[in-house]
């Protein structure tokens, strides 16, 4: 149907808009849309960038932003507003995933792996967006 919006990608806000998209870049195994790749020789100074599947399909846009609150959730009080859900499929997969979220300068938010029926973390990015990742 053409009068049914569809969802083109997300986008976060950043102050360093190119170390967030490589903070997801890394984490997701994504591509930067073509133009969009690290300057070669120059100075990069994007302020937009998208990230793409390997099938060249978006999934992510960072934004610039001058200034920017990282959400504190899951302090008390404190809102998700949003935030991305990511999966893996073992538990041994979210131990690995953990290893490599805090290698990338992610932040580990709230550990819910002892759940039985849904292991999981919580993180931030070094932006602050909030993201879990849990075995489904």
């Amino acid at each position: 149907m053409s009068d049914v919006p569809q969802l083109l990608h997300t986008v976060l806000d950043a102050v360093d808009v190119r170390g967030e998209a490589e903070f997801w870049r890394r984490l997701l195994d994504l591509a930067y849309r073509e133009g969009d790749e690290v300057p070669a020789d120059g100075p990069d100074d994007a302020d937009w960038l998208v990230l793409v599947r390997h099938d060249g399909s978006r999934l992510l846009a960072v934004q610039e932003v001058e200034r920017l609150e990282p959400s504190r959730w899951p302090e008390p009080g404190e809102p998700a507003v949003s935030h991305l859900d990511t999966t893996v499929t073992t538990r041994e997969a979210l131990d690995a995933a953990h290893e490599r979220v805090l290698d990338l300068g992610g932040e580990l938010r709230l550990d819910r792996t002892d759940d039985p029926d849904e292991p999981l973390r919580a993180y931030a990015s070094p932006a602050g967006h909030v993201f879990c990742v849990f075995v489904a």
